[in-house]
């Protein structure tokens, strides 16, 4: 079952990134590159969670790979933003029944919509393998790992939208991201960190709560 729910994610998204390639028009291009490395994360969640992988010493390094990438997945959140592209209100104040509007806005929504929830998916299924690994059934602290990952998350999300760096950048050139890093930490930039690990605290708070039923009721 768990293999059959993996497969179904992949070739999902493997299709909606080609149907994005093909159908995709400007201003909306820059979907495609955040779709593919919103799923990126995703990928890893379910490689860590693989049976064999979580008894190799290669989920460590794989691990930290998943936890500078998995920003990319609930950043795409905030690409709903560019929704205001549409100009989505007509001169008589009301939403335009345009149908290119709505396939545009299908468009932004899915991607979103997609990256964001499985990703958070995977944010549950791999801090449970963590905890699993290291033997330690609190709650505490894995309420406690959720929150620091999710702090992470939202820096990694300031720093991809308002410092426009993407997540390769710490490992091509870490070099350049240095003085930039230093210099954001602002109490606006504060603010935005609070408000995006609340969102996605809460968020992650749901998904536990639909999988936690969904397991009782097997």
């Amino acid at each position: 079952m768990l293999k059959n729910i993996k497969w179904q994610i992949r070739i999902v998204f493997i299709m909606w990134i080609i149907f994005l390639y093909i159908m995709v028009k400007p201003p909306f291009g820059f979907l495609i590159l955040n779709t593919i490395l919103g799923y990126i994360p995703i990928e890893m969640s379910l490689e860590l969670t693989n049976r064999h992988l979580s008894k190799s010493w290669l989920f460590w390094p794989i691990l930290l790979l998943w936890i500078i990438f998995y920003p990319n997945a609930p950043y795409l959140l905030t690409d709903l933003f560019h929704l205001s592209l549409l100009n989505p209100y007509g001169n008589d104040g009301l939403l335009r029944l345009s149908g290119q509007m709505w396939i545009s806005y299908s468009y932004l929504m899915i991607s979103a919509l997609g990256c964001s929830l499985i990703g958070f998916f995977g944010l549950f299924k791999v801090v449970n393998e963590i905890t699993q690994k290291l033997k330690i059934k609190s709650e505490f602290f894995k309420m406690s790992l959720i929150i620091i990952l999710n702090i992470i998350s939202s820096i990694g999300i300031f720093i991809g939208r308002f410092l426009r760096f993407h997540t390769v950048y710490l490992l091509l050139s870490p070099k350049l991201l240095i003085k930039p890093l230093i210099e954001m930490w602002t109490p606006h930039m504060i603010a935005f960190v609070v408000i995006l690990t609340i969102i996605q605290t809460f968020v992650y708070w749901i998904i536990h709560l639909i999988v936690k039923d969904t397991e009782n009721n097997l």
